[in-house]
């Protein structure tokens, strides 16, 4: 359909457009109360529009549209699009995908408190995301200082009489696999722990005095010296928090900072009229976009993932439509959430200084960004004079191939690319023309060839979805001379013209094409260390697959071979027996009692069993 027919079928509904490329790349995703009005808008010659429109219209090729049935559903698409999507032209949370979380894992009759990358519709208490690991690592190190928390991932249930580990014995863990603590008893515990991580620490204090006394009064004196020295511990750090309102309200307050395409976020967390934590985030955006536009996308972002929405959230300018956004956040706490901007006192003054914290961060980052610009230009310019390169190369693809004893072959294509490593574009292989003994050579050539094969043949197709069409400035293979020739006469028979190098890792030598002798550099050079970080991550990512691969194959059981058995059953019957071998010793009756198994299959999996 021709693009301005397609513009004047568009509906009156709210939804989300996504605009591409001529790559057929998303490039923007944005929402509408009226998608035919606001898709036009763009394509309407006007001096008003911002730069950044200006811009991403000259590249539109494309879009595509999803009606909703309200513009709040039309909020939740595009937040999830771009997560999806990342699109060039949209304000986005830099690495979103990493931030951590505690999770109390509330769900378990005796729960535990780990660090996760990921929050999941299981049930469990979530806080967070938070930006700094070490600080969650030391968070975690201080609750288990504090309560005697379970570390290990046994599935336990009340009555369970199992031995007691090393952590019981040195006070580190209450025993509950043992049986030696009540559901209950834990469960106060974990409430505890919950409300440390909420920040309600005035709250908690007082309740562990009472439990100190009432142990004392018992003459449990080793049971009150515990809840002394948590009282103790906690005490310290309520000293640490400073009361910044007298109303003992729940309030996140919000400030941005921005230099160039780079946004800064701070978020200080006041919980019962106290200043409990803050955190900061670093977003991708065009240099032309407005502080309210930033802290909308900020605010869409974020609180999807958030662990906790206060009632009141502070911003330093108003917001187009804040009633939709309040709409929506209302959706997600389960009661009314408002969007305030102050203009004068104490409420104003706070959000001043977070204002100022978040321009203090964006700094350092930008002093961080600036370092890494510079150690990336000089490992460039010294790699591209020890490789004889016509210039700096912008996008560096590695090699490496991992294997164990000849099995489970497997090679990684890691990306380098414009100053940082490009995951979106790393591939595994594993090797199908290598059996028998390891031939590092011969399964350099294959993935090698592979790679190129297909790049070739996308760029021949022009197809949308081109996972290989981006072809690099330079190829790094992981070995020495050997597997160096082997990649070169891949690349001569596939007619190529692109520099290939091999970096040997026993002495990192640098071995060139023509060049019978290796280029020695200086350890400490930043061309070899650019080189050298980027093979290691080939290797990180061929070893991590390969481990998978063979724990995959240590995973499988005689129930694989049973025919009617797939993973959810294996599951199931590995969850109700807890071995294959509870499994072989079942009766044909019990069998029949695992969910999902009938009495045919029950049949066929006791005849099985029997038999091996």
């Amino acid at each position: 359909m021709h693009f301005q027919e397609k513009l004047s079928r568009l509906p009156t509904s709210p939804g989300v457009y996504l605009m591409k490329n001529e790559a057929g790349e998303v490039i923007y995703v944005g929402k509408a109360v009226n998608l035919r009005n606001r898709v036009r808008s763009y394509f309407q010659k006007s001096a008003a529009h911002p730069l950044k429109v200006q811009v991403m219209v000259e590249h539109i090729h494309d879009f595509e549209y999803i009606v909703t049935d309200s513009e709040v559903e039309a909020l939740i698409l595009e937040n999830n699009l771009i997560k999806e999507y990342a699109p060039r032209y949209n304000v986005r949370l830099k690495d979103d995908k990493t931030y951590p979380y505690i999770k109390v894992t509330v769900q378990e009759d005796f729960p535990r408190v780990l660090m996760v990358r990921r929050r999941l519709n299981d049930g469990a208490r979530y806080f967070g995301p938070y930006t700094d690991v070490t600080v969650v690592k030391r968070t975690l190190s201080f609750l288990r200082t504090l309560f005697p928390l379970r570390t290990c991932s046994k599935k336990i249930v009340e009555g369970q009489r199992d031995r007691p580990c090393l952590n019981y014995h040195i006070g580190r863990c209450l025993a509950p696999c043992a049986g030696l603590v009540s559901k209950e008893k834990y469960g106060e515990m974990i409430n505890e722990v919950i409300m440390f991580l909420e920040g309600r620490i005035d709250r908690l204090i007082p309740e562990l005095t009472r439990k100190m006394q009432e142990a004392a009064a018992k003459l449990e004196f080793e049971r009150a010296a515990r809840f002394r020295n948590q009282i103790r511990g906690l005490q310290t750090l309520a000293e640490k928090q400073k009361m910044v309102a007298q109303h003992h309200e729940d309030q996140d307050y919000v400030g941005c900072a921005r230099w160039g395409e780079l946004a800064c976020v701070q978020v200080f967390f006041v919980r019962e009229g106290k200043l409990v934590g803050r955190e900061h985030f670093l977003l991708d955006c065009s240099s032309e976009e407005d502080e309210g536009e930033i802290l909308r996308s900020f605010l869409q972002q974020y609180y999807q993932e958030a662990s906790y929405i206060p009632r009141e959230v502070f911003l330093p300018v108003e917001l187009e439509e804040p009633a939709l956004l309040e709409n929506w956040l209302l959706g997600l706490r389960g009661g009314r959430v408002y969007l305030r901007t102050p203009k004068r006192g104490p409420k104003r003054q706070l959000l001043d200084l977070v204002m100022k914290n978040a321009q203090v961060l964006l700094e350092e980052a930008k002093n961080r960004t600036s370092i890494k610009e510079k150690a990336v230009e000089r490992a460039l310019q010294e790699l591209q004079e020890a490789a004889d390169l016509p210039e700096p190369p912008g996008r560096i693809e590695a090699f490496d191939i991992s294997n164990l004893q000849g099995t489970n072959i497997v090679a990684s294509m890691v990306v380098w690319e414009n100053g940082d490593f490009k995951s979106s574009d790393y591939r595994r292989f594993r090797i199908r023309g290598v059996a028998g003994a390891p031939n590092d050579y011969e399964s350099m050539r294959e993935v090698v060839r592979r790679r190129f094969q297909r790049g070739l043949q996308e760029r021949e197709e022009q197809a949308g979805d081109s996972k290989f069409a981006s072809f690099p400035d330079l190829v790094l293979i992981d070995g020495g001379k050997g597997q160096l020739k082997a990649a070169l006469q891949v690349r001569d028979e596939l007619g190529l013209i692109i520099p290939f190098i091999a970096l040997a890792e026993r002495r990192e030598e640098i071995y060139l094409e023509g060049r019978s002798d290796p280029v020695i550099l200086p350890l400490d050079s930043p061309g070899l260390l650019l080189l050298r970080r980027i093979r290691d991550e080939a290797h990180r990512f061929a070893i991590t697959y390969h481990r998978n691969l063979r724990g995959k194959a240590s995973r499988s059981s005689v129930l694989d071979e049973i025919p009617g058995v797939g993973p959810k059953r294996k599951k199931d019957l590995l969850k109700h027996f807890g071995s294959v071998k509870r499994i072989r010793e079942a009766s044909l009756e019990e069998l029949q009692q695992v969910p999902g198994i009938s009495a045919k299959l029950a049949a066929e999996i006791y005849q099985y069993m029997q038999k091996s």
